[in-house]
């Protein structure tokens, strides 16, 4: 009688580089004969794929550890990723945790966990972070529509707010060629569309010799994708080049997301970033000069060390004059061993939290008024095989969600649609051309 599988599950936490090495990881998995379930059921095996960008991240691993040990109390705990390359043995102390694994163990986690029995003491397998020069190929394929493929890890920019360069090391890189037959394989499981991902995509090359700009023009060429998107891109590294590529490509979509972090230059100077408001300005321009109606999301911490009342009403009057499409905001979070935990001028809670507030009214409208300026255009959108409520969603090119009474026979077929308004979830209503 053949015996039951070995069952595991995933829970990441994070950014999309992180679901997309998850996915690899459990790929290796499903060819040593386990079976992949929902983290919501019991499993013999728990892998965490950590984030550290905020406390709250590393609260959230420590709350996962709990439901998991409760639900199954004799499963296997394996923890890897930011959280365990930054405090390995904090985690080890927890209870039910099993294995800890750092930055340059986590894709080995398989041979690792050759049985699924507990053990009395979790063993830690970690390195320091500047011996770590190898690059570890990723790529999400959960997704019927598309994928998240890795194609740049580290940083070497050092802001003073974040640990990223302390938990993943140097910026690095696989050659173009080994990038592009990655794109080929996801094409190949008929996904058709691409979210190149990475710490710092823009980047990207500074370990081969090549640049962002050779990728995207290798990657154009690879038969079975359709569409790509750029995840996230540094200003100072937005190239004219680079715009200018993706106004002319045929599968580059109109879609930036650019982290500016603050409209203030008083602010951006503590943080340590490369660029001040006006190189930010001045790319946006140059963005919309070229790519009519693109959508561009940008990046905003709140309540930084320094960030007088002054210098937050500057830098929202800044943000208001860029008209984004859409902002993500987080509230500023100390980290240890970053320069900025030691900064004076210390921001209240009560005002971060009324920050916050001000930033997501500012940011519901801006989106609000993008979609509206849409309204009556045709689009392509490319449906996913998500069902809620008898509806099924997709994105068109420039990132605007759309909404249609589910048809399993649309699911990863890109169809042009007219856009008729916006209903009261906030998506948009279309009709199918």
């Amino acid at each position: 009688m053949e015996s039951a599988k070995r069952r595991v599950a995933f829970y990441t936490l994070g950014c999309k580089l992180n679901f997309s090495e998850t996915s690899t990881i459990a790929r290796q998995f499903e060819s040593m004969g386990f079976e992949r379930v929902s983290p919501d059921t019991s499993a013999d095996i728990y892998v965490i794929n950590t984030c550290s960008v905020t406390e709250q991240a590393d609260k959230k691993c420590r709350q996962a550890i709990r439901k998991f040990i409760t639900k199954s109390p004799n499963a296997f705990i394996a923890v890897v990723g930011c959280y365990a390359q930054l405090k390995p043995d904090e985690i080890a102390k927890l209870d039910g945790v099993d294995l800890v694994l750092g930055s340059s163990e986590k894709f080995n986690v398989p041979l690792y966990v050759e049985s699924n029995t507990k053990k009395a003491s979790a063993k830690v397998y970690n390195c320091d972070i500047e011996v770590l020069h190898d690059f570890f190929p990723a790529y999400s394929s959960n997704d019927r529509t598309r994928s998240f493929l890795k194609v740049q890890d580290g940083c070497d920019y050092h802001c003073s707010y974040c640990t990223i360069p302390l938990a993943r090391g140097e910026s690095r890189n696989m050659p173009i060629a080994k990038i592009v037959e990655q794109a080929k394989e996801i094409a190949s499981k008929g996904i058709k569309e691409i979210i190149l991902t990475g710490v710092n995509t823009g980047d990207f090359g500074k370990s081969t010799g090549e640049s962002f700009y050779n990728l995207i023009g290798e990657l154009e060429r690879v038969d079975g994708i359709e569409r790509y998107r750029i995840s996230s891109i540094e200003p100072n590294l937005i190239t004219d080049e680079i715009i200018e590529f993706v106004s002319k490509s045929k599968k580059f979509l109109p879609h930036f997301h650019i982290p500016l972090q603050s409209g203030s230059n008083q602010i951006l100077g503590l943080m340590r970033r490369r660029y001040k408001r006006e190189l930010f300005a001045e790319r946006l321009t140059k963005i919309r000069s070229l790519i009519p109606n693109v959508f561009i999301g940008v990046d905003v911490i709140v309540g930084f060390p320094g960030e007088t009342d002054d210098c937050f009403n500057d830098s929202y009057t800044f943000i208001e004059s860029q008209n984004p499409s859409f902002l993500h905001i987080f509230p500023y979070s100390e980290r240890p061993n970053t320069p900025a935990i030691d900064y004076g001028g210390k921001v209240k809670s009560t005002d971060i939290k009324n920050r916050l507030g001000l930033l997501n009214e500012l940011s519901e409208k801006l989106h609000r008024q993008f979609y509206l300026e849409n309204v009556g255009k045709t689009q392509a959108v490319l449906f996913e095989s998500t069902r809620k409520g008898g509806m099924m969603f997709g994105f068109t090119q420039n990132y605007i969600k759309v909404e249609v009474p589910f048809d399993k026979l649309l699911v990863g077929k890109i169809i042009n649609v007219k856009m008729v308004g916006i209903n009261p979830d906030g998506n948009m209503e279309v009709e199918i051309i």
